[in-house]
């Protein structure tokens, strides 16, 4: 098999499917490479390694953990374990980076390799781009004396646990019935044990770990399944998560999904009210609902947007000393330390609402979802649009004209010839005239 090793890595590690796009001799590579790159600043490095519950995780794991080995690195196995879970084990330790075998949200058959630094975070692209280069050169291996051991790490679960309530300000949810969905992945080992061990009473479905089921109609991208759960087990709180649970989704006790959106509102929400809202921003991306906006604007709150990813999140937190950002999707990041963890964004969820005494559906209600509508513009180039003045023009006029009311955002795809054109509105007609209008002056300027 010919392997191009150039822009392996995508945006969120390398991902494909396993055991045909992602193989065994992939992983260890990669292994090998990432090594070798740390390599260059400790004389013996080591990397903790976890994996999701997929059934290609342990073979993709342990491919990994040989190439990290014969580089010169002690590789430690943490096991099944979350992705933020891993990252923040990182931060609390001496390793020199993370190694995490996951497709998070994506179907069983898939999976991927994400790599993480010494802080936790992911790694900066100029580095990823270093570990393309040694994969494309071939990153040698260590001599016999120098290379490194596997272990395991059987108490992983634990030890992340204490970081996790080290963050959490002596939680107590008093018995608050939770319902847990943990999409039969990662979260199924721990999410129960953390709810439990924060005063919960606790009901869960979707715990197979077993691995062919993960994110099956279940999990944060079929919020549907926890909704309706939720309202047939009278339970206050219902919470997805997807197969590494660094998502979180949520279902009020009336069934009704609270995504990232709502999420991000609440929480900015309760932190304004104890005065550590400081400064008074919220970073998300250009997906965020303008609902989202317009709510957080009348507490006195700006939302700052950037492009879709959690590096720019994290990036522009870092920038502004932001303490909360994440996604539409439910990753959510806070500023105490910019990793994405669903299970640790669940808790303080939790603790909004055992503090308060409000329900989700109450604190989450200000949000008021403004009508989206998405038009995709076949293209032949495109980045045209972007050099074409009358475009430019014509989407500063529906900025204008929505100004208060809705928002305009135009993209080009990052896999297909399309540029997406979304408006977001109060008014549907208006939505679907900006919409034609300026889908027919981009299909204009090719």
């Amino acid at each position: 098999m010919s392997i191009h090793w150039q822009a392996l890595f995508g945006t969120d590690g390398v991902r494909g499917i396993a055991g045909t796009e992602l193989t065994a001799e992939v992983a260890s590579a990669i292994g090998r490479a990432w090594g070798a790159l740390l390599r260059e600043e400790r004389p013996r490095p080591r990397v903790l390694l976890c994996r999701d519950t997929r059934s290609s995780g342990r073979m993709l794991s342990e491919a990994a953990a040989e190439g990290l080995c014969e580089a010169g690195v002690d590789a430690t196995d943490c096991g099944i374990l979350p992705t933020g879970a891993l990252c923040l084990l990182v931060s609390h330790s001496d390793a020199a980076g993370g190694l995490i075998v996951s497709a998070s949200h994506n179907p069983p058959a898939a999976n991927g390799i994400k790599l993480v630094g010494p802080r936790g975070h992911k790694l900066p692209v100029d580095l990823q781009r270093r570990v393309e280069d040694l994969l494309e050169a071939g990153a040698p291996a260590a001599e016999e004396a120098q290379k490194g051991c596997c272990s395991d790490d059987r108490q992983a679960v634990e030890r992340y646990l204490d970081v996790l309530f080290g963050l959490l300000d002596g939680i107590d949810l008093g018995g608050l019935p939770v319902l847990l969905d943990c999409a039969h992945g990662a979260a199924s080992v721990v999410a129960p044990r953390a709810f439990e061990r924060a005063g919960a009473t606790v009901t869960t479905i979707c715990c197979d770990t077993a691995g062919e089921q993960i994110n099956v109609q279940c999990g944060s991208t079929h919020p549907e399944t926890v909704a309706r759960t939720v309202v047939d087990r009278q339970a206050a709180l219902g919470v997805a998560f997807d197969g590494d649970a660094d998502r979180a989704v949520f279902a009020d006790h009336l069934g009704n999904v609270v995504d990232g959106d709502g999420t991000k509102y609440l929480l900015a929400a309760d932190l304004q009210s104890r005065d550590l809202l400081s400064p008074p921003v919220v970073v998300g991306t250009v997906m965020n609902n303008y609902g989202l906006e317009r709510a957080l604007r009348a507490r006195g709150i700006e939302l700052l947007r950037t492009p879709v990813g959690d590096r720019h999140v994290v990036a522009e937190m870092q920038r502004l000393g932001a303490k909360l950002g994440g996604e539409q999707s439910g990753h959510i990041v806070f500023g105490d330390t910019l990793i994405g963890d669903g299970v640790l964004t669940a808790l303080r969820v939790a603790g909004v609402i055992a503090r308060t005494g409000q329900s989700l559906h109450e604190l989450a209600a200000p949000v008021a979802k403004i009508p989206q509508l998405l038009v995709n513009v076949p293209v032949a180039d495109r980045e045209a649009w972007r050099e074409a003045p009358e475009v430019a023009s014509e989407i500063e006029r529906w900025q204008e004209q929505l100004d208060g009311r809705g928002r305009v955002l135009v993209r080009a795809s990052g896999t297909e010839p399309l540029v997406r054109v979304m408006v977001e509105a109060d008014d549907d007609e208006l939505a679907r005239e900006a919409c034609d209008a300026l889908a027919a002056i981009i299909a204009a300027h090719q």
